[in-house]
């Protein structure tokens, strides 16, 4: 079956409640790439028990500051769980980011943690250890199968929604309550 080709990149991913995956269930992944190699993401609902001052403290970058130590990290996804995302508004000047739209900015290189460490980092940040990641056609395949809900992203989730709720604010963009609807997959 041939599928139709979508972008999704600054879109979120909803997991639709049938998805039973332990590592995707009841999440919501933002997705920051996707064409037609494949698409990665970042799950934005999953803490871990660390925060960013241990991250710190294991990079030799010291901080003072309190705020910066307490900084949540979450579970970015199964891939390459010893890489760091930081998702934060866009500015210029770290050594490897991707630009995603005029509000979301994707870094990956130790200089962004340094400036945080220093302060002098982005006001607003998400800080999450590995990613989501999708072959070519896969995450198409798996909407079809009514694993996903797609919606537009929304910093105002990214950054200030309170992490326990992000999978059904996201939802509601679309007004879905989550809960209301079935796992299984109806055809005509």
């Amino acid at each position: 079956m041939n599928l139709k080709p979508i972008n999704l990149t600054n879109q979120f991913l909803i997991a639709m409640p049938g998805l039973v995956d332990p590592n995707f269930s009841q999440t919501v992944t933002y997705v920051f790439s996707h064409d037609d190699q494949g698409a990665m993401g970042i799950v934005i609902n999953r803490p871990l028990n660390m925060d960013l001052g241990e991250i710190l403290t294991q990079m030799n970058l010291p901080t003072g500051n309190s705020m910066v130590k307490d900084i949540p990290v979450f579970n970015g996804g199964p891939v390459k769980s010893d890489r760091g995302f930081v998702i934060h508004r866009p500015d210029t000047g770290w050594q490897s980011s991707i630009r995603v739209s005029e509000h979301v900015q994707v870094t990956t290189s130790r200089d962004i943690l340094e400036a945080i460490a220093n302060g002098t980092g982005p006001d607003k940040c998400f800080i999450a250890l590995g990613y989501a990641g999708w072959e070519a056609r896969q995450l198409e395949q798996e909407m079809m199968e009514n694993s996903w809900l797609n919606a537009p992203s929304g910093a105002n989730i990214i950054y200030d929604t309170p992490y326990d709720r992000r999978w059904e604010f996201a939802a509601a963009q679309l007004g879905f309550k989550l809960h209301n609807l079935s796992s299984q997959i109806g055809h005509a």
